[in-house]
């Protein structure tokens, strides 16, 4: 309710009540109760324009939010850059959030968002800004799923923006998401998938790593994260429940190295747990083993013995499956060169380390098995997974297109009565 005041100084009012008055300057005014500020003080808001009209359509928009629940908290301004470094500092941190989590968001605040809108006022922030953004990303040669990235990063920090009141509403949840390009993935086929099993046993060693990927599926965190006390050979088992993270790295030298990487300093420290459990409940799961497999592991452990033997006292014992010459976990990058180098023995084409949890997925379409049993065995927590993971490859489709054929192109003498 606003209550008008014909002189430069608003009356008595009842509490809660807005009021519009002309001030001794000539200007208008307007005064807006809208809650109560940190200290238990009321918060009063205030508006001023040229003609009463100007004010009354600022007190009747103030009044608008507070009754919708959508009026900025008072207090400090915040500025898109300082909102989302306090965001990346103290709330999208770990443990909150997971460690490649928040290197993911680390990334699109410091490199696209902080540099694209960070000048703005958080309350001025509109959708058209974080759209023109996304389209400046990708027209200087950003792909699609980078813009895509840096919209779902700001979005995320805006909502707790606007949970803890600092926002009246999320302008990115207006704004338009960049199109994902529907990238077709081509798995490999059972032969291709034969030729790499074949070339990976040839692996002077860690082969068994790749056979685990093509016939199970294993996600490469999934399968560096594995150890021995996850294997069970007696029963044909194996259980997932971590994954190997990327290692990160702080400078350890006294005196500086002179190198700009902590990864490259001579002393570097580790500044990232080696492993962390899987991301969802339904990523950890035990899976049963192929003989096949089971008798590759347990060639594999001998040949592990073997290396710690060798390695004696600068063995490093992390009982990781798949380790390093002196016991080390794997690291990640190492082993995606590895995948790389492995197309290449096999003589196939290139492809990404993620493509051979694709041919596994759609290893299990072929083989008809049922979705509730592909979703334990890859992971899943909802059946529209299958729909991106399993893909037609020409075996199914010709499959599809005998039984097609037998059925509206049978003799007439196989026709029933």
């Amino acid at each position: 309710m606003v209550k008008h005041e014909s002189d430069g100084e608003a009356k008595r009012r009842a509490n809660g009540e807005s009021s519009i008055y002309k001030g001794a300057d000539g200007r208008w005014h307007g005064r807006v109760t809208v809650g109560t500020k940190d200290d238990g003080t009321p918060d009063r808001r205030h508006v001023t324009g040229k003609t009463e009209a100007i004010v009354k359509a600022k007190v009747k928009r103030l009044e608008k939010e507070r009754d919708n629940g959508t009026l900025r908290k008072a207090g400090e301004s915040w500025t898109v850059a300082k909102w989302l470094t306090h965001w990346l500092e103290n709330i999208a941190t770990p443990p909150n959030v997971r460690d490649n989590t928040a290197a993911g968001y680390r990334v699109a605040v410091n490199v696209h968002l902080i540099p694209g809108i960070g000048a703005h006022r958080l309350e001025k922030l509109t959708p058209e800004h974080i759209e023109k953004l996304t389209r400046k990303m990708q027209a200087n040669g950003s792909k699609p799923a980078t813009a895509h990235q840096a919209f779902r990063t700001l979005r995320t920090a805006l909502n707790e923006a606007t949970r803890r009141g600092h926002l009246g509403r999320n302008p990115a949840s207006l704004a338009k998401a960049p199109r994902l390009d529907d990238e077709e993935v081509e798995p490999y086929s059972v032969q291709e998938a034969q030729r790499l099993l074949m070339a990976a046993a040839e692996l002077p060693r860690n082969g068994v790593r790749w056979a685990l990927a093509l016939a199970l599926g294993l996600r490469q965190g999934e399968a560096l994260g594995l150890k021995w006390a996850d294997v069970d050979l007696t029963e044909g088992t194996l259980f997932v429940r971590r994954s190997r993270l990327r290692p990160r790295w702080r400078h350890g030298c006294k005196e500086p190295c002179g190198r700009k990487f902590g990864g490259y300093c001579p002393e570097r420290q580790p500044i990232r747990v080696e492993a962390a459990e899987t991301k969802s409940r339904a990523g950890r799961r035990r899976i049963g083993l192929p003989d096949q497999l089971v008798s590759l592991l347990k060639q594999h452990r001998e040949d592990q013995k073997a290396e710690r033997e060798k390695a004696a006292q600068l063995w490093n014992e992390g009982n990781w499956v798949f380790s390093t010459p002196t016991g080390g976990p794997l690291n990640p990058r190492t082993d995606y060169d590895e995948w790389k180098r492995l197309l290449k023995c096999a003589g196939l084409r290139d492809g990404r380390l993620h493509d051979a949890r694709h041919t596994a997925a759609t290893v299990l379409l072929i083989l008809e098995v049922a979705e509730r049993a592909v979703m334990g065995i890859m992971g899943w927590s909802n059946s529209a997974m299958a729909k991106r993971y399993q893909h037609i490859t020409e075996q199914v489709r010709r499959d599809v297109a005998v039984r097609v054929g037998g059925l509206l192109w049978h003799t007439r003498s196989e026709q029933p009565d």
